[in-house]
Parts: structure tokens; sequence; C-alpha cells
């Protein structure tokens, strides 16, 4: 009797293994988990706090969760120009936190080139390197791509620890109340982009 006790303890152990590890297999497939020397993961995944696309309740209050007022910041841009967040309140805005060497980041460009040009919203393009030594590398890669909408310098990584960016890409969607309506860790296409502003105010 104890013996078929022990058989069948290893084989439901043996189950679990399999399936634990086929699970694991699926996660890793589904997700590029490369750190870079800052600990940023590279994502794939297409995934965001709030997972249905209905317009979250706006709260008074400064944050990051869907339904909170983003932190104010001002940056300048490759051009020299100077954007803050605030004053573009009154439009929808997605705020992407990009890098050069992120191929996530890369796949999706085409598609936020897309949405700039057919759709009504603003794009702020926040480039996680440091572009006091990179600055050459980042102009190429922007006009390889001829990304029309404006790519903002981060160079201290302030604005992406403040924004507790720790996946590559991120982007917040923000409405024209200036509240946070969907945070997406990982790169999105047009559809899923499109969706989301339409069912923003």
């Amino acid at each position: 009797m104890k013996k078929i006790w022990f058989t069948l303890l290893a084989l439901a152990g043996g189950a679990l293994i399999i399936w634990l590890a086929l699970d694991f297999v699926e996660k890793r497939d589904q997700t590029e988990t490369e750190p870079n020397e800052d600990g940023a993961v590279i994502t794939t995944e297409q995934a965001e706090q709030n997972n249905n696309v209905e317009t979250t309740e706006r709260v008074d209050e400064v944050g990051l969760q869907a339904g909170m007022i983003p932190p104010d910041f001002e940056l300048e841009t490759l051009e020299g120009d100077t954007i803050k967040l605030s004053e573009l309140k009154g439009q929808k805005v997605i705020v992407n936190f990009w890098a050069t060497w992120c191929p996530p980041c890369r796949a999706e460009i085409p598609d936020f080139i897309e949405v700039y040009e057919k759709e009504d919203v603003e794009i702020l393009a926040v480039n996680m390197e440091e572009t006091k030594t990179n600055l050459e590398k980042v102009e190429e890669f922007v006009k390889d791509f001829e990304m029309p909408f404006p790519v903002l310098k981060d160079d201290e990584g302030d604005l992406m620890d403040e924004y507790r960016v720790v996946a590559f890409p991120t982007s917040y969607m923000i409405d024209s109340e200036g509240h946070i309506q969907f945070v997406a860790m990982g790169a999105m296409n047009y559809d899923q982009i499109k969706e989301r502003l339409e069912n923003m105010d």
C-alpha cells in the first residue's frame, strides 16, 4: 500500500514539475527578460496596469496609477525646445519611454508614427539614453525612423526614476483632462493604441 502511495506522489510531483517548466517556457516566450546595465527589463509583453479598455475614474491626486494625475515635468527636445507636460492639458497625450538599443521599442515606433499621423494625440518620446554622450546616435535613429513627434532628453534618468520605469518600452496614456488612463509595460501596436485612445476623453 505504501509503495502505491509513494508511486502516486512521485507521479504527481513529476506532473507538477512538468507543468511549472511549461509555464516558465510560455512566459519566457511572451516576454524578453534581458536586463540592461541599469537593471531595466526589455519586454515585448503587451500588458497594462488596468487590463480593460474602459475609461478609468479620475482622482485629483498626483501618482502613477490609472486615474491619477501624472507627475509634471519639463524636458528639452533634440531641437532644443522645451516641453512641459501640464501645458498639454486639453489634448490626449502618450508619454513613451524608449531607447535605441531596445528591440521592442524599435518594433512599436512605426505604429506610434501611424497613430501620430492619423489620430488626435500628442506623443512625447522620452529617450532613456544619456544623450550628452549618445546624442549623434539618437539623432541618427530619429532621422532613420523619420519620427515626427517630439523626442525628449532625460539625460540623468531623473524622469525615468520618477515614473518608475523598469521595463522598456513603457507608455503612459493620459486623457485630455490630464489623468492617466492606461499604463502599458511593453510594446503596443496601432490597433491597441487606437482602441485605448477611443476610450479616452
